[in-house]
């Protein structure tokens, strides 16, 4: 927005306040010097939150433009794309005339359209990634947009949670973006067109008890995005493929039954898929949880113990239930 914009829209918000406030009372407000510098402060909040959010969009985009989303020449591989989020982002996309292909290792729960394929892989193996990756580029070409979507959570403590699930945990919702990441970025570096998106999760800001290996592979995801921006613009010479990252709170999926069957004992907000599929495909600004990371330690610790707490009754009152049947 130029200058002669952001005076037009200040002077409209003046005249439309002007019309709700009698002229001497607003004289009379004007002749103390504090609302006059309030009002000076207040202008210059919003300017500094709009040139921000500009510097922080453009930084995104590594200080750069690229061509323009072209539908009809964009190809979408979303992984976990058969339920939940995955399959909610495949549907809107392939509405808006996208090709998708989706890689999951169950198989769909909706009917295929004509925009959408599906290929059964196993995104924490190599082998099977490079197998399934010569059928799409035979069939589809290569992919302009890679999804990292696929996730996993099992409630239990450290103590409480086996070995194998810690490591099924981490294989799914971090070293698969790695491993999908080497398949198909090359591609897109070529061309120096693309997209990685990482569905991380609130849970890369506060780790919560019960679903620590869940938080730490988050905030694995995390730290995975942004090693990756940096090495597209400043190692591989390809600003113009771009990284998102997306951090959802709790959304109704089969991976939180054990909350979502509680009723009202889980008393905090979820999602829908719909919601967070819409999010993605026609994004919002929304002011961003990493903040709480700069608050005082004790901040953090109380808003990740209130949390805590919320998801500690419900799995207490599982427990108990379970043991009552027993």
């Amino acid at each position: 927005m130029s200058y002669t914009e952001y005076r037009a829209v200040l002077c409209q918000w003046s005249d439309a306040l002007s019309s709700r406030i009698r002229p001497h009372a607003l004289e009379f407000l004007w002749q103390f010097p504090l609302s006059q510098k309030a009002v000076v402060a207040l202008v210059a909040l919003i300017l500094f939150r709009r040139v921000n959010r500009a510097l922080t969009n453009y930084s995104l985009n590594n200080w750069s433009r690229s061509r323009e989303w072209d539908n009809k020449n964009e190809l979408v591989l979303i992984t976990g794309g058969c339920s939940g989020i995955g399959k909610q982002i495949a549907v809107g996309l392939a509405r808006k005339g996208v090709r998708v292909v989706v890689l999951d290792i169950q198989e769909p729960v909706f009917t295929l359209g004509e925009n959408i394929a599906f290929y059964r892989a196993d995104v924490t193996s190599s082998e099977s990634i490079r197998a399934v990756a010569k059928k799409i580029r035979t069939t589809h070409g290569d992919p302009t947009v890679l999804l990292n979507n696929a996730g996993v959570g099992n409630e239990g403590t450290i103590l409480g949670k086996s070995e194998a699930r810690i490591r099924q945990t981490f294989e799914i919702n971090t070293i698969s973006h790695f491993l999908l990441v080497q398949e198909f970025l090359p591609a897109m570096v070529t061309q120096n067109h693309g997209h990685i998106v990482t569905i991380a999760s609130m849970a890369s800001f506060v780790s919560l008890g019960e679903m620590v290996d869940y938080s730490c592979s988050k905030a694995s995801a995390l730290a995975f995005h942004e090693g990756l921006s940096q090495e597209l613009s400043m190692w591989y010479n390809a600003p113009s493929v771009r990284t998102s990252i997306i951090h959802p709170s709790w959304v109704r999926t089969p991976m939180i039954n054990t909350l979502t069957s509680a009723g009202d004992k889980f008393t905090q907000p979820i999602l829908t898929p719909v919601e967070v599929a819409d999010a993605i495909i026609l994004p919002s600004y929304q002011l961003p949880m990493s903040f709480l990371r700069a608050l005082p330690l004790w901040i953090q610790r109380g808003v990740g113990g209130l949390a805590a707490r919320s998801l500690k009754t419900v799995t207490d009152w599982h427990r108990g239930a379970a043991e009552g049947a027993n």
